[in-house]
């Protein structure tokens, strides 16, 4: 196999574009802060090619569940619903205990 992209977390979107000039400056390219529903996102390649990815904690994976239900169902943004068929079909089953 092969690895895609790493991806870091910071705790806000101020940090994050703080990141975004940081890495501009040095001459990397950064992509636009991309809106992931659940949290935001900028991209860079490092000059050996590796994609990196700086991801915000906020806004978090509870806006469109309860905190009581999360997890509970497997919710998708929107563009990608279109795909939940073919999404489902290959993940595999977990079963959790819940006592």
């Amino acid at each position: 196999g092969t690895v895609h992209h790493v991806a870091w977390r910071v705790d806000s979107d101020a940090t994050e574009l703080a990141w975004r000039e940081r890495l501009g400056a040095t001459g990397l390219h950064v992509t636009p802060v991309r809106d992931r529903q659940y949290f935001h996102s900028i991209y860079f390649r490092e000059p050996g090619g590796v994609l990196f990815e700086i991801a915000t904690d906020p806004p978090g994976f509870d806006v469109d569940e309860t905190v009581e239900t999360l997890g509970s169902a497997l919710r998708l943004p929107p563009w990608l619903e279109p795909h939940r068929d073919q999404i489902e079909q290959t993940l595999p089953s977990v079963d959790l205990d819940r006592a």
